[in-house]
């Protein structure tokens, strides 16, 4: 039997919809990132440019080798290992009877799925010392949305450049899918969630999970902060 293949895939949208793009990336023995890909999606969702990166990277790999694959997005990795069943048992219906969203993505996904060993392993994005493929592929994704070009080894493309710690602070909220509203108005600028995840406001300092975090002008933080920055502007 073939040996293991840890890889990593990741999606991104600049707006949720906005300019999207997908990436997965291959490791070598010692763990390092060898093989990847990145390519733009034109104007998609984050649902959408995840499970594109996972379709992209099934498609790529070969069908006979057992593959560990690495990715934060909760929803993506639920679709094709938790809720798939239930949809199909109910003519691709949901539990609410609505249709299922992204329906042709999963259905090809399911497809590649079929007589392959792929084990699928959550990692948390955005931590201190987190998964090195999965950072990999959120920086390939995240510059694929913002340039729409196709990248990757093949291709003798960089590496793909960090991303900026604001970028990645907001991120890192949108996609928790469990931060909760606690007080505001609606108003983007007012409301304040509850982090899902431990993570470090513009002022140096940090915050842990569950604590009131608030938008900043450069991405998450404490909410004095906030009022801080405004009351300076």
């Amino acid at each position: 039997m073939a040996e293991r293949v840890i890889a990593a895939c990741d999606g991104a949208s600049k707006g949720n919809p906005g300019p999207a793009g997908w990436a997965w990336v291959i490791a070598d023995e010692a763990g390092d990132p060898v093989v990847w890909e990145a390519g733009p999606l034109g104007t998609a969702t984050n649902n959408v440019a995840e499970l594109t990166a996972l379709e992209r990277l099934l498609t790529h790999a070969a069908p006979e080798v057992p593959l560990e694959i690495r990715m934060d997005s909760q929803y993506a990795m639920k679709a094709v290992t938790t809720w798939l069943p239930g949809w199909k048992r109910k003519g691709w219906k949901t539990a609410a009877g609505k249709p299922v969203a992204n329906q042709e993505l999963v259905v090809r996904i399911d497809a590649l799925l079929t007589d392959r060993s792929v084990t699928f392993r959550y990692v948390p994005a955005h931590q201190v010392d987190g998964d090195r493929l999965n950072d990999f592929a959120d920086r390939a994704a995240s510059r694929a949305a913002t340039d729409q070009e196709p990248a990757g080894s093949a291709q003798g493309s960089p590496e793909p450049p960090p991303s900026s710690p604001a970028a990645a602070r907001t991120k890192q909220v949108r996609r928790s899918g469990g931060a909760t509203r606690t007080r505001g108005s609606g108003d983007g600028s007012s409301r304040t969630l509850k982090a899902k995840f431990p993570g470090r406001c513009r002022c140096g300092r940090s915050y842990a999970a569950g604590e009131p975090i608030a938008k900043n002008p450069d991405g998450w933080g404490h909410p004095d902060c906030r009022t801080s920055a405004n009351g300076a502007a």
